[in-house]
């Protein structure tokens, strides 16, 4: 323990160095019966991640084991009206293990993290634009938090000069917007990885905070964004069973997925191929949950 005990003492003294106006107390702990009591909301950061010459299946075998004891403490310990954000990849799959391991809790308060890459794709928009972040909304991240993943910009509107203008206007370069934008926001995590030699920690954090804040205080009239939630009664076909990233908007702490854009063929062919993927994770996944 000696070791993991002293970088834990680590994040302590660092989050009591923040000086946070709403901190009041930090427990570390391992034991579940105590990290778990009585939760409004619940982060799900850590993960097994995948080691050189390992297999996907691999990967997904040990993290069912560890989501599946996660999904059980909370709903041993938690409240019922429990939050839990999933951010351990694969980040989709691990949340639809958690849910089902803790079947007295609402579906709908399982989601995964899907805001990085929603930011991502706000941030290379804008700057191709030449305009500050805030002044992008409503792009769209559709499906497994992958490389699969289809960031969509088609519905998204750009803020240039005090005027609304769609963002394929905006750009004025569809090529790119169909080509290396989506490549550059699929990879992106990968590219930092190789950049700094560790994963997305500022960003990823930042994202975190910005998904949960829209959770408890909701989104903005006329804005959505991108949150990996359960796919039930969903009106763009994609298979019920999965979580999913979709366009929400969120009032009173729930969550409604954005109907009724119009999906054209480019998008849909990009929609069904990261739903196919997440279908493939959870039926291996939940072969191992049931054994």
């Amino acid at each position: 323990c000696n070791r993991f005990c002293s970088i834990l003492d680590g994040v302590v003294m660092e989050l009591q160095d923040c000086a946070l106006p709403l901190l009041r107390e930090v427990i570390p702990t391992d034991k579940v019966e105590l990290g778990f009591k009585d939760l409004d909301a619940a982060i799900l950061v850590g993960s097994m991640p995948r080691k050189e010459g390992m297999e996907r299946k691999d990967l997904l075998k040990a993290n069912v084991a560890i989501f599946k004891t996660q999904g059980a403490a909370l709903e041993k310990y938690a409240k019922k009206s429990v939050r839990v954000l999933v951010v351990g990849n694969p980040a989709n799959t691990n949340c639809l293990i958690a849910s089902k391991s803790a079947p007295s809790i609402p579906k709908e308060n399982f989601s995964c993290l899907t805001r990085l890459d929603h930011n991502r794709a706000r941030s290379q928009v804008a700057m191709r634009c030449g305009v500050p972040a805030d002044a992008v909304k409503n792009v769209i991240i559709w499906g497994n938090h992958s490389s699969t993943q289809y960031p969509d910009v088609h519905h998204a509107m750009v803020n240039v000069h005090g005027k609304e203008v769609e963002a394929y206007s905006a750009v004025k370069d569809d090529s790119w917007l169909k080509g290396d934008f989506i490549s550059t926001v699929q990879l992106r995590g990968a590219a930092v990885i190789k950049a700094r030699k560790l994963s997305s920690a500022m960003s990823a954090a930042k994202a975190i905070c910005d998904h949960m804040r829209d959770w408890w205080f909701g989104t903005l009239d006329g804005e959505f964004m991108s949150m990996g939630v359960y796919a039930g009664g969903n009106s763009y076909g994609i298979p019920e069973d999965l979580i999913y990233s979709f366009p929400v908007h969120i009032k009173n702490k729930s969550w409604n997925i954005h109907d009724g854009l119009p999906i054209n063929d480019f998008s849909r062919a990009k929609m069904d191929a990261t739903a196919a993927e997440l279908v493939e994770e959870r039926d291996t996944a939940l072969s191992f949950l049931s054994q």
